[in-house]
């Protein structure tokens, strides 16, 4: 039997390719993958830096560790945006980077056990956080836009103290603290990507970051607030030997410790990719969170062998990626190729880390606030009327934001204590998941009027909205 013209065409017509799939001009990708480098920079290398002062740790030591730090986050962000196979990898426009949330528990097991056992217990980390990562994704069902939402939230809300530190400066005691000068520095990088993303459009609309930084820069130059003094002490080529340290130790505290952490970074790396499927409109299912979570697990491997870090999703490249509307996975992977880049080069390592703090941290309170515009749009489908719903978001913000506005506040508790709860996102994350399961998920809860009962729960955990009708001369 024949087939209809239409019938025909439509087979011979290749299905649209996902925005997230689509493999941009070279040129573009570069450019855009350079911006995703330049505003997680200075968060990941200050890992290395705080943990290796606080270790008592030389100057050359340190920046070994800085160059093994890059190298792992390079390789993590390219299995993140590529994949392996059905194992690593979530295929989003993620970058990866060193968290936080291990430098205390690091710090106390080199002065506890040596830095061998801060390695090895990194690695046993890894092999629990790759053994479990299934598992910990079966718990994705539980996490609706009233949880993503309140922690997105939450993200956006924590890291605007951290925008706020780099314009002004870390001691409020020192001459310079927030100088008007620096202030308006920062409000002009502010001001220019407002003006860049109003006043352009296609690809130049998607570089108002890279511009600010830029000019930025330029007009720091000027005002003596650059310093590229190391650069021409840096070395052109450098990377460390595998354990550095020696062999590894494994002690039982410092393994359980690190394994708290490894979960702590599952929850903090879960809201992020669901944020970011958020934003593509490319829901995540279990599997595709499983693989982003192993290639979590994978980071502490690596970060043991290499002399890096565990690392995490950054959210400072999510409110990147909802501000340029740029969805394409393969700009987060030339991010990860040029961080590789950056860990063999130590020299065009340094160059990145000698831009100013103001500059940094005026195109970070943009990026920043867009993670917390994120949230609340996510909040948007959430069913408040006749449910405990907003008590749920009131709290979970409410308790997340506690040791971000008093960061002492858990000081008297034991260290797991202060990991879990001295963490705004995994705060905010454990009690939102928790509220949501007393009240939406035991008998006799509250639903909304005309609500039926739940049946089986859906695969994915975020569903895109429609796609909107691109504006005229905006890709």
């Amino acid at each position: 039997m024949s087939q209809s013209p239409d019938a025909s065409a439509s087979a011979a017509t290749p299905p649209a390719r996902h925005p997230v799939d689509e493999v941009l001009p070279p040129a573009r990708l570069g450019l855009l993958g350079l911006q995703h480098v330049l505003v997680m920079y200075t968060g990941c290398v200050t890992v290395p830096l705080v943990f290796g002062a606080a270790a008592g740790l030389d100057t050359s030591t340190i920046g070994l560790l800085i160059n093994a730090d890059l190298l792992v986050a390079g390789l993590i962000t390219l299995l993140q945006a590529l994949g392996v196979g059905k194992f690593l990898g979530v295929r989003l426009p993620v970058v990866a980077g060193a968290t936080f949330a291990a430098v205390t528990p690091m710090i106390l097991i080199a002065g506890e056990y040596g830095l061998q056992a801060v390695y090895g217990s990194m690695i046993a980390a890894g092999v629990f956080g790759l053994l479990v990562a299934i598992p910990f994704a079966r718990a994705v069902r539980f996490f609706p836009p009233l949880v993503s939402g309140s922690v997105i939230t939450v993200i956006g809300l924590s890291l605007i103290g951290v925008a706020a530190g780099l314009i002004a400066g870390q001691d409020p005691t020192a001459k310079d603290y927030a100088a008007p000068s620096h202030l308006a520095l920062a409000g002009g990088i502010v001001l220019l990507i407002v003006l860049v993303n109003r006043f352009t459009s296609g690809f130049l609309s998607q570089l108002g970051v890279l511009l600010g930084l830029l000019v930025g820069t330029a007009i720091a130059v000027p005002m003596g607030l650059t310093d590229f003094s190391s650069v021409g002490g840096a070395d052109w080529f450098g990377l460390a030997s595998p354990l550095h340290f020696g062999a590894p130790q494994f002690p039982v505290a410092a393994v359980i410790s690190m394994c708290v952490v490894m979960l702590v970074i599952f929850t903090e790396s879960t809201a992020d990719m669901l944020a970011v499927g958020e934003m593509t409109g490319r829901p995540l299912s279990r599997k595709d969170l499983a693989r982003g979570l192993a290639a979590d697990g994978l980071s502490g491997v690596l970060g043991g062998v290499m002399n890096g870090f565990l690392d995490t999703v950054f959210a400072q490249n999510v409110g990147l990626v909802g501000m340029t509307k740029v969805r394409s996975r393969y700009v987060a992977a030339v991010a990860g190729a040029i961080l590789v880049v950056l860990a063999l080069i130590p020299k065009l390592g340094e160059i990145v880390a000698s831009l100013p703090g103001p500059v940094i941290g005026g195109a970070g309170l943009v990026m920043f606030a867009t993670v917390t515009a994120v949230g609340i749009s996510t909040l948007r489908k959430v069913e408040f009327e006749g449910t405990s719903n907003l008590l749920i978001v009131a709290v979970a913000i409410g308790v997340g934001m506690l040791p971000v506005v008093a960061p002492a506040f858990y000081h008297a508790f034991p260290t797991w204590v202060q990991i879990i709860g001295g963490s705004a996102i995994t705060s905010a994350t454990v009690a939102a998941f928790v509220l949501n399961l007393l009240f939406n998920h035991t008998p006799g809860r509250k639903k909304p009027a005309g609500q039926e009962p739940s049946g089986r729960e859906p695969e994915a955990v975020v569903k895109p909205a429609p796609e909107p009708a691109p504006a005229p001369g905006r890709p």
